[in-house]
């Protein structure tokens, strides 16, 4: 029987922010994520989701632990990582075209310009957005905009994907398409993902293992293996015993007492403002590069 091997280490990570008498956003955080695995993370509002996933990518340095991407320690972003944010309406530039913002970051990776168009045409096939290559993001619904995000992610084929709540900016409808789109493009492409949710259901649905995190600061308390096969269905899959059973238990281990609340919405307030610095900073960066 061959080992399946580690894609993602994360051990003893942890943020503060502001220094000795800061915010503590997350705390000793270890766990692991095999290779071709899709696992989601998923914690009570304001408990330091989307700061972990920064430091594991390397857009903000941790202030403890270590992160390795296929055994090599994580400083700085990482060029076969790429990172997929809820804010799809800031992640793409508007003055490009769609198969334009799906080429960018294929620029500094040396390929020539027919290389570029057929990996962005490609990937773009596979989000069901073909048809959609000489359009602009504005021209766009939501929903297909975040599908251009998820193609732009797949064209660089990272060794690893994160996804910081990408679907939550979304309608209903559409959001179980896109989690569909996922699973579909993730078996395609023999994808290692990282999804960070605050959504039970769809951190079930999607995963093949579950980390549940405590309330700020982060730690883990649960890693939950998810027995729901390869082949889900958003109705089939949904009404089985196994997926209400393991709802309930997520839901339980999950549970904050309301005095926790008012806390849990600082903590988020302060977490929001310093992610939203940092997506600014390097939204500036690129659109810089994209004049140059």
């Amino acid at each position: 029987m061959t080992e399946t091997k580690t894609m993602l280490e994360v051990s003893g990570l942890g943020h503060r922010y502001g220094g000795g008498g800061g915010h503590q956003a997350i705390a000793d955080l270890t766990f692991q994520v095999r290779t071709g695995e899709l696992a989601c993370i998923v914690g009570p509002s304001g408990c330091g989701k989307s700061t972990m996933l920064r430091s594991i990518s390397g857009l903000i340095k941790p202030t403890a632990g270590d992160v390795r991407l296929g055994g090599a320690p994580v400083n700085g972003v990482p060029t076969d990582l790429a990172v997929v944010f809820q804010d799809y309406s800031r992640s793409l530039f508007p003055w490009l075209s769609v198969r334009s913002n799906v080429e960018f970051p294929l620029r500094s990776r040396g390929l020539s310009k027919a290389e570029r168009r057929s990996r962005a045409d490609e990937v773009l096939e596979w989000v069901g957005l073909g048809a959609a290559a000489k359009k602009y993001p504005w021209q766009l619904s939501g929903g297909m905009q975040q599908r251009v995000s998820i193609a732009r992610a797949l064209a660089c084929r990272p060794s690893l994907l994160l996804m910081d709540e990408p679907f939550a900016s979304v309608d209903a409808q559409t959001r179980f398409e896109l989690e569909d789109l996922l699973l579909r493009v993730r078996k395609q492409f023999d994808s290692t993902v990282l999804l960070v949710t605050h959504d039970i259901d769809e951190s079930i649905y999607l995963a093949d293992r579950v980390f549940v995190l405590s309330k700020s600061p982060a730690s883990i308390v649960a890693d939950l293996e998810i027995p729901l096969g390869d082949e889900r269905d958003q109705i089939t899959t949904r009404e089985s015993e196994t997926f209400v059973h393991l709802r309930s238990e997520v839901a339980r281990l999950l549970d904050v007492r309301s005095a926790q609340a008012p806390a849990a919405a600082a903590a988020e307030t302060i977490e929001k403002s310093t992610v939203d610095d940092t997506t600014k900073q390097l939204a500036e960066a690129e659109k810089a590069d994209a004049h140059n």
